[in-house]
């Protein structure tokens, strides 16, 4: 079997198959130049971002669509695109923590949002993939399939308890979620933007990268380019780039892995997930080569835990010891940011920042929250009263499921801080950084980040987070400098990839 010393020894296209196949399509970027006024500004233009919109018009509100890339070029771009209700072991936790009526108000949003999604598709007549598919939670543990079982079904999922699956990994118990779907969400936002696009009321904006959000009455948005004024504002960012209510501290960020993987006969069929922390995601893509396998795991904290080269390694032994693996196609990572009671924050921002939204805290599964979370958003900002507002409130208080999450994560994050720049503070100057390599080190008092090309060429940024003054670390798979902290993500020019952050790292000097 192949070993790997660097990510450039990795096998696949450092890249998924839903931005590989869809590349920079021919479509004109339209980019914010000037000034413009609009009832609702989006900022984020991925499914959740999309999904408000398109909502939004159909209410005949005029909206303004602001990404910083392309258009589900993010997390969107990213995911293993599975559209389904099942959420790793989540229905016994709402009922336990938020009562039968919240368990049941979450499935249902979700369960809707794979019919919003067909129903668009039909309408929109947009080939994007789309197929109904069941989905499968397995363990080893039976007594808490069965409680997960019994908690979908009284929350009104049509699922069933099972056993022999799946069918590459013995388990003693499954969960099976009928009626789930698959689909490509780069072709279907695409789609959508298309219709935005033909629509007077709404403008989409690529390479438009928001830097200032002033709420109000109205709000103001700032861009390199020019200014947006809006009656209302929707984050839908991932991160919120305007924070008012502690989500620093009430969301830690989580990265994970994806192969996409040619094999020597069929896939199976269906949509399978191991829950835990040391989860495992398996579904098919069928493409215009064949089939595509992808397998999806290695999740941990943003900026913490080893070398994420290594995580890939361990995906692809995984797979080759339960798949006959002929060819890594693709591979990529992505990131999720996971609330402390394990339910997304949809709805007014927080305390004074007026006629400001937000959509975050998806867990991994924003195909059916970021839909689920344009509808809700929509009726808010309409002045409708959606029954789901109160569950998925940003500003709600859930003490009994969400208070000591709460504390490991942020007491994480402090040590992560105190032990980062002590570190640092006592590690010498530069010796010998080799292709590929990065590296924090201490410059006189100030922390800097160096790492070198695969041209040889070093770059030098400032170390310290431009969100919360984290010191980053280097990811050397993906080679970006990560915020352990927060999420925010940078290039190893400093340009920021992801926030929370708005501002690039600085450049700075070796001598």
């Amino acid at each position: 079997m192949a070993t790997f010393s660097s990510a450039d020894d990795l096998p696949g296209e450092p890249i998924s198959p839903w931005l590989a196949t869809t590349g920079d399509d021919d479509r004109s970027v339209r980019t914010l130049e000037g000034t413009e006024s609009v009832d609702v500004a989006v900022i984020g233009a991925g499914i959740a971002g999309l999904s408000t919109a398109i909502e939004l018009r159909e209410r005949d509100l005029t909206v303004a669509v602001l990404e910083r890339d392309r258009i589900a070029a993010g997390v969107t771009g990213k995911t293993t695109a599975k559209l389904t209700s099942q959420h790793g072991l989540l229905y016994a936790h709402l009922r336990a923590e938020f009562g039968r009526r919240a368990a049941s108000q979450y499935a249902t949003a979700q369960e809707e949002a794979i019919d919003v999604v067909e129903d668009r598709i039909d309408e929109l007549e947009i080939d994007c993939s789309f197929e109904r598919v069941p989905s499968y939670l397995y363990s080893d543990t039976p007594d808490e399939v069965e409680r997960e079982t019994d908690a979908a079904q009284a929350a009104g999922i049509d699922a069933s308890y099972v056993t022999s699956v799946p069918p590459f990994e013995r388990a003693q118990a499954a969960v099976r979620f009928d009626d789930q779907a698959w689909f490509h969400p780069r072709r279907y936002l695409l789609g959508i933007a298309d219709e935005l696009r033909d629509d007077d009321g709404a403008a989409v904006y690529e390479h438009t990268r928001v830097t200032d959000v002033e709420p109000g009455s109205p709000c103001r948005l700032e861009m390199p380019g020019g200014e947006v004024t809006a009656e209302q504002i929707v984050l839908a960012t991932g991160f919120p780039i305007l924070d008012r209510a502690g989500y620093f501290a009430r969301l830690h960020p989580k990265r994970s892995y994806v192969l996409g993987l040619r094999l020597e006969g069929q896939p199976p069929e269906g949509m399978y997930y191991r829950s835990g922390d040391s989860y495992r995601s398996v579904r098919t893509h069928r493409d215009d080569d064949g089939d595509l396998l992808l397998v999806g795991g290695e999740n941990h904290k943003t900026g913490q835990g080893g070398s994420t080269t290594d995580r890939y390694r361990r995906l692809l032994r995984w797979a080759r010891e339960r798949f006959p693996v002929e060819s890594v196609a693709y591979r990529w990572s992505t990131q999720d940011y996971v609330p402390a009671d394990k339910v997304p924050f949809v709805g007014r921002v927080g305390p004074g920042a007026e006629n400001t939204y937000v959509a975050t805290g998806f867990r991994g599964w924003g195909m059916t929250n970021g839909v689920a979370a344009g509808r809700l958003l929509a009726g808010l900002l309409a002045g409708e009263q959606p029954p789901a507002r109160t569950l998925f409130d940003p500003l709600r208080f859930t003490p009994k499921s969400s208070f000591a999450s709460a504390v490991t994560e942020n007491a994480d994050a402090a040590s992560q801080f105190a032990t980062d720049w002590a570190r640092t503070l006592l590690t010498p100057g530069l010796t010998s950084l080799e292709p590929g390599e990065g590296t924090v080190l201490r410059k006189g008092t100030r922390p800097i980040a160096c790492s070198r090309a695969a041209d040889g060429k070093l770059h030098v940024t400032s170390a310290v987070c431009t969100h919360m003054a984290c010191l980053v670390e280097w990811n050397d798979a993906e080679r970006s400098w990560d915020c352990p902290c927060h999420g925010s993500r940078f290039s190893p020019d400093g340009d920021v990839l992801e926030g929370p952050a708005t501002d690039d790292l600085p450049t700075r000097r070796i001598k």
